[in-house]
């Protein structure tokens, strides 16, 4: 039986702190997979990656100590259930608007009778026997919220069975508003927004998490009681790692 160790903490009330992995490489992943994050999130959403490639990763985390988890491409059943069967231990589900769509996602994630998820887990044997048994304590669902109509429906959306957490994608929420970070208007109304959501899950006792690549904004988001945080992404990392390289060379 594997242990989602990501999920245990938030539950404890501290603070999981991942990292995205976006390059679509299973061998970058293996080497992020030694480094103390508590979650590794794969970005099926936008990153290249296919079932096979996603698959190979999830097994890479799992040499480490770090929860495997997922962003899906949509809010789809089967893309739900393929992510889980190929032994992900948390999904992270884009572009959640409503209740409606935040049940669809709670059903595809859990079997029944909680939830509807077809049995057929057959890549999951890295996490131990008896998986059916308790696969369903140990699975972790975040719902994006990342667009205005999101943020104004976020109580009712958090108060989901079967929803664990959110996941704030900020750039798709600053595209919703229509704002300019670079303006001091603009930059406090989406704050405002984040500090929306924020409270909408600690009215309903769930997780809040939230995208951040800069580290001033990680700090920020942890002491605001964020429990589901991404502190940067394999993409990023590489290429601010060249470029301070060629800067101390003068390049």
């Amino acid at each position: 039986m594997a242990i989602n160790k990501a999920k245990q903490r938030i539950l404890e009330g501290k603070a999981a702190i991942g990292a995205e992995i976006s390059l679509g490489s299973p061998l970058a992943t293996e080497y992020l997979s030694q480094m103390n994050f508590d979650f590794f999130m794969i970005d099926a959403q936008h990153g290249p990656w296919s079932d096979d490639t996603i698959m190979q990763a999830i097994r890479c985390i799992t040499l480490g100590n770090a929860t495997p988890m997922v962003r899906v491409e949509q809010n789809d059943f089967g893309a739900i259930g393929r992510l889980l069967d190929r032994g992900a231990l948390g999904i992270i589900v884009p572009m959640v608007n409503s209740v409606e769509e935040a049940e669809a996602a709670a059903f595809a994630m859990r079997f029944p009778p909680i939830g509807g998820r077809s049995g057929g887990p057959f890549g999951v044997s890295i996490h131990g026997g008896d998986y059916m048994n308790w696969s369903d304590d140990e699975v972790f669902l975040a719902v994006m919220i990342e667009t205005k109509q999101a943020v104004e429906r976020c109580e009712e959306i958090m108060a989901v069975d079967g929803v664990d957490g959110c996941y704030i994608g900020p750039n798709d929420l600053r595209i919703s508003m229509g704002v300019d970070l670079n303006t001091a208007e603009g930059k406090a109304a989406h704050r405002a927004a984040i500090l929306e959501v924020v409270a909408a899950c600690d009215k309903t006792g769930k997780a809040f998490g939230i995208s951040t690549s800069d580290l001033d904004e990680t700090k920020f988001w942890l002491e605001q009681g964020g429990r589901f945080v991404t502190a940067g992404e394999d993409t990023e990392w590489m290429l601010n790692g060249a470029q301070d390289t060629l800067a101390q060379l003068g390049r």
